[in-house]
């Protein structure tokens, strides 16, 4: 069993992951964490908030962080992507669940304390809740068991980046908070693009999922209308890749990925603003950037089909 803080930025691939872990059976989801990206925070929040009522999602839900540390690559908000609610625009009606009380970031520090070495960090938006975290308890990287981060990109078999050449948005949206995160000994892994462009959910996917899935099914269906058109838009086919559920993907099933371990360093400014750079380790660079640092994990490879089975299963097994 492994005890869960997903730490989010709700769009319509975030809502995706936050119901693939609601449906694992070895998940015990401790907090909803939410941050800027897709949508503000406030829009985030309620979108937590909102699936957490309709679903039965029995974890508190913690505001967290409303803008970056320092700069990024971009300040506006993806409504193109994720319409201007955060969900597709689909209807959402007034909830009544509301957040706990305590900041997102000081709920991350307390949860760990409270169960050292037992909590497992899925972050599928921007780093600065987990950056700022480590500023408020230094000695986080020995507290938490792993975290698992959807973002960045880092070349692999031509993979590129999808807000500037070379840079992911969730790591360009918060480059400073991302740079401080992978140097920081938190025992971390980073799906990024290499292996989330690999898996791709078409519409007789979708289709499968509204007809097995139950609700969530439906739910699912329903938001990805605008995803999908938007992509559509982009590629000119009716499918898009899967982002932040391969991120519980690998904490499910890590066997589906290859990793290799590297050190990590963002570029927090310039024309590669946002670019994940990898090292080797113990390399004798001339930059002193990369010595004497700590490794990531990097996903290099995936099972798609394991990975797509994964996420049908999981979801149409929590209706039986």
């Amino acid at each position: 069993m492994k005890s869960v803080i997903f730490d989010t930025d709700i769009g319509i691939d975030d809502a995706m992951a936050l119901l693939f872990l609601h449906c694992a059976q070895d998940v015990e989801l401790q907090a909803i964490v939410t941050g800027y990206g897709n949508a503000s925070v406030d829009t985030t929040t309620r979108n937590a908030l909102f699936i957490k009522e309709k679903f039965g999602i029995a974890a508190p839900v913690y505001r967290g962080a409303s803008g970056p540390l320092g700069p990024a690559l971009f300040e506006s908000y993806p409504d193109f992507v994720h319409g201007d609610n955060g969900l597709g625009n689909i209807d959402i009606p007034e909830v009544e669940a509301a957040t706990r009380s305590q900041a997102g970031a000081e709920a991350i520090v307390d949860i760990v304390r409270q169960q050292p070495g037992r909590i497992s960090i899925v972050a599928v938006g921007r780093l600065t809740n987990i950056a700022t975290a480590l500023e408020l308890c230094p000695e986080l990287p020995e507290l938490v068991a792993e975290l698992v981060v959807m973002g960045g990109v880092f070349g692999v078999d031509g993979h590129r980046g999808n807000v500037s050449p070379v840079a992911e948005a969730n790591i360009a949206g918060d480059p400073q908070a991302a740079d401080r995160v992978f140097t920081s000994g938190l025992a971390t892994t980073i799906v990024g693009l290499d292996v989330t462009q690999e898996v791709i959910m078409d519409r007789a996917y979708f289709d499968t999922l509204r007809d097995t899935a139950g609700p969530m099914g439906e739910f699912i269906h329903d938001t990805s209308r605008f995803y999908l058109k938007f992509h559509e838009r982009l590629t000119g086919r009716y499918a898009c890749p899967v982002h932040d559920s391969s991120a519980v993907a690998y904490l499910l099933q890590p066997g589906l990925f290859t990793t290799m371990d590297a050190t990590v360093r963002v570029a927090t400014e310039g024309i590669a603003i946002g670019q994940t750079i990898c090292g080797n380790p113990g390399a004798n660079y001339e930059s002193a950037a990369w010595s004497n640092r700590p490794t990531c994990g990097i996903c290099t490879a995936v099972d798609s089909d394991g990975m797509l089975t994964l996420y049908r299963e999981t979801l149409a097994s929590a209706i039986d």
